[in-house]
């Protein structure tokens, strides 16, 4: 009887919810807005992001948030606690930018270029809108193979995802996503925030003063919300003004509604996406890992939810998106339990669901993306790749600190060549440089940072999980480590010799770029019988000296101390 009373007074909203649903809601829109910044900036065609392109990515969320809104009300039913929490979900901010930067762009830049080869000028000018959104198309269909591959892999990690966790230290796979925070998620905003100074620099500062010093404004005002705000205000305040220094446009008060009807252009994509699974499918990994810590971490608050119904949601959602013209992927978002603190239950990802999902199709995400200066949006992101970085760095103690660091080395040469070169760029620059540096018998630079940038994610991981083990003193599992470097070099899944990062048969590869998988697959062999051999030494059992330093400093001050205690007593 106590139970069915505790039932009745269940209710799917509570004012707590409402607070919920602006924390949550405007992550997300955040995170549209960042990608309709990021492609629109690269040359996409507006429409095709906007009508598409952005209802695709919205039904994701809202089939994501429907379904974790009805395991919430599910378990609060079953449990008759009306305090349960529903997951929070929504865009992940990671490879929202990765995929992005490192998937959609390159595939754009790519087709654009292959459409404009052999045109004279007066027909490039011609024909420039159609180019555009031809390539716009094509690097779309890419994207929705990606994602179909990216739900049917996040699928498979629903079952064996904490065995993986186990496998890879969690320093490894932060380190690589500290990476993403230094170079795709700092770096590249950085360079947005002052290309308007004025704006980037009020909004900067504000999320600086609140949340990186957390300090509190007057009011209690929203620290992130408040800094978007400023520079949106002062944007349209000096902009007609003309004080921005740079010309201001005032956007188009329009809607441009789309719906995510089914489409068959993931399969058109789907040859040109396997290219792309090395750099994609490591940020599935990341976000069903985290899925896994942040249902942990609801259970501890409370709310018992099933490990497994929670990523396979996150990879329906991802499926679903995919086939639907989605780009981006979902994640549970870390934070439940503040959430729960806040006095949200189960409606506020309800009300999220609903205003971004249905805002994404009726256009109204669309027109309040539009309004907001991408130079008041970047400052956020500055502060997501702080968090990352400084969360990477704790959650291995000083001791992983040198593995952390060198994982975050191939995400800048990703980033070095896809922000300075394109793909025939780079074809040119190697050519040259390998019939240059013929007599000095290495690899031309251009190669090698090129090589070192694509699979960027998976070598990270894959070099932080070796040194995290050699500083374990487990080194025959270094090597292990590096053999599979080996492999997956050897045929372009790591330091991909192509431009564009795709996989290949080495032999079929064209002069300079067949020196490389050869090359690297070598030295990592070289390197894995090396630690092979060093795990049967006696040196290698002595286990490693955390406070090394420390002590060496101590035994010398107490050292120096002797010495001028005995020139006193002379």
């Amino acid at each position: 009887m106590e139970a069915v009373q505790q039932q009745q007074k269940i209710r799917w909203l509570v004012p707590g919810d409402i607070n919920g649903f602006f924390g949550l809601a405007f992550d997300n829109v955040a995170m549209l807005a960042i990608l309709s910044a990021l492609l629109l900036g690269a040359g996409f065609d507006k429409e095709l992001v906007f009508t598409r392109i952005f209802p695709g990515t919205a039904l994701g969320v809202l089939f994501g948030d429907l379904m974790y809104f009805w395991m919430g009300l599910r378990l609060a039913k079953k449990t008759g606690n009306p305090n349960v929490t529903s997951m929070p979900l929504g865009l992940d901010t990671p490879s929202t930018i990765g995929l992005a930067l490192a998937v959609l762009i390159p595939a754009f830049a790519l087709h654009k270029s292959a459409l404009q080869a052999g045109l004279e000028p007066e027909e490039l000018a011609e024909r420039a809108e159609e180019i555009t959104r031809l390539a716009t198309e094509a690097a779309w269909y890419v994207g929705m193979a990606t994602m179909v591959c990216i739900g049917i892999f996040k699928t498979a990690l629903a079952f064996v995802g904490p065995y993986i966790q186990k496998i890879i230290p969690q320093a490894a796979l932060l380190g690589s996503l500290a990476g993403i925070g230094f170079a795709l998620l700092g770096f590249i905003p950085l360079v947005e925030v002052f290309g308007i100074p004025v704006i980037g620099a009020v909004s900067l500062g504000i999320v600086f003063y609140t949340m990186i010093a957390r300090t509190q404004l007057p009011k209690n005002l929203p620290g992130v919300f408040m800094a978007v705000l400023s520079g949106a205000v002062l944007y349209y305040i000096l902009g007609p003004l003309g004080l921005l220094g740079v010309e201001f446009k005032a956007p188009v008060i329009a809607l441009q509604p789309g719906l995510p009807l089914p489409s068959g252009g993931f399969i058109a994509g789907m040859a040109e996406a396997v290219n792309y699974l090395p750099i994609a499918l490591p940020f599935a990994l990341l976000t069903s890992v985290g899925g896994i810590n942040v249902t942990a971490s609801a259970r501890a608050a409370g709310d018992d939810f099933s490990t497994r119904n929670v990523l396979l949601v996150d990879a329906a959602a991802a499926f679903l998106s995919g086939i639907c013209g989605g780009v981006v992927q979902t994640t549970p978002y870390i934070g439940q339990p503040a959430y729960k603190a806040m006095g949200s239950r189960v409606g506020y990802v309800l009300l999220v669901g609903l205003f971004v999902g249905l805002g994404g199709m009726l256009g109204a995400i669309t027109f309040i993306v539009e309004l907001i200066p991408k130079q008041a949006l970047a400052p956020v992101l500055i502060f997501v790749a702080l968090e990352i970085i400084g969360q990477a760095f704790k959650a291995g103690g000083t001791r992983y600190i040198p593995a952390i660091a060198f994982a975050c080395l191939p995400t800048i040469s990703n980033m070095v060549m896809t922000k300075l070169t394109s793909g025939e760029a780079i074809k040119e620059a190697a050519r040259q440089a390998m019939s240059s540096v013929q007599e000095a018998h290495h690899l031309p630079e251009v190669l090698v940072v090129l090589s070192l940038g694509n699979g960027f994610i998976i070598s990270a991981m894959l070099w932080g999980t070796a040194i995290i083990k050699m500083i374990d003193r487990k080194l025959q599992q270094a090597a292990l480590c590096f053999l599979s470097l080996a492999g997956l070099s050897f045929f372009g899944f790591v330091h991909s010799a192509k431009p564009e990062g795709g996989i290949y048969l080495p032999w079929n590869l064209d002069a300079p770029f067949h020196n490389i998988p050869y090359q690297f697959a070598i030295a990592y062999i070289v390197l894995a019988l090396i630690m092979l051999a060093f795990s049967y030494t006696k040196e290698s059992k002595i286990p490693f000296a955390e406070h090394g330093e420390e002590a060496a400093a101590e035994v010398l001050k107490a050292a120096m101390k002797r010495v001028a205690a005995v020139k006193k007593a002379r």
